[in-house]
């Protein structure tokens, strides 16, 4: 019997992923290890930025009233989701790299871009310097307290890693007992390694985006 694939992203990706799953007609299992919400901040204004760096959707979901002022300057995407999300924003998108915003910078300084202001959630790895001449933090992602009956869930299951901080967060939570049942697809090679040892399997995505992830896991589970 297939394993069901366990989505442990926060909403709404958690709901856009359970549901690609759904239509292959797989077993999905939903489990958020965070939850993401708005944090309160003040835009200085578009002057003296030529650009807005992006690295997740989330930054657009929860970005709120404050988006409005930065309309006019071009998107540096990190992904094709955060990217149609800006575009759907009303955002120009200006460049688009793969899953990792070290590339996308790279591209970004290609196409002459200096000083890009980042939306960012409060956990991130990016540092002002280089093109990142200003970083606002507009959303947070905090952990969400899970019992072990919750986890215990994960048994048996293909649990889908989206990001090394989801990686480190379900190493936190699952015994050297539960691991040993439980096979991981991850997005990238760092979220992987993230992980640390003890589980039934780990495969890593062709190409960090949902749907590689899921085609992954999908393969993992039979």
């Amino acid at each position: 019997m297939s394993r069901p694939l366990a989505v442990l992203r926060p909403e709404p990706g958690n709901a856009i992923t359970a549901g690609r799953i759904a239509q292959l007609r797989r077993p999905v299992l939903r489990l958020p290890l965070f939850e993401t919400r708005r944090v309160d901040w003040q835009p200085n204004g578009a002057g003296g930025f030529d650009a807005l760096l992006l690295t997740s959707a989330n930054a657009i979901r929860h970005g709120g009233p404050g988006l409005e002022a930065l309309r006019g300057l071009p998107v540096l995407a990190v992904g094709s989701a955060t990217a149609s999300a800006a575009n759907d924003a009303g955002f120009r998108i200006a460049v688009t790299g793969p899953g990792n915003a070290e590339t996308l910078i790279e591209k970004a300084e290609a196409a002459g871009f200096r000083r890009a202001l980042h939306l960012a959630g409060r956990n991130r790895r990016l540092r002002e310097g280089g093109i990142i001449a200003c970083i606002e933090t507009v959303y947070t992602s905090d952990p969400r307290d899970l019992d072990e009956a919750a986890v215990a869930q994960l048994a048996g299951s293909v649990a889908l890693i989206h990001s090394p901080r989801a990686g480190a967060r379900l190493a936190e939570l699952c015994s050297e007992t539960i691991r040993c049942e439980i096979a991981v697809a991850a997005i990238s090679e760092n979220a992987a390694m993230s992980l640390g040892q003890g589980w039934a399997r780990i495969a890593t995505a062709p190409e960090p985006g949902d749907f590689a992830l899921i085609e992954t896991a999908c393969t993992l589970a039979d």
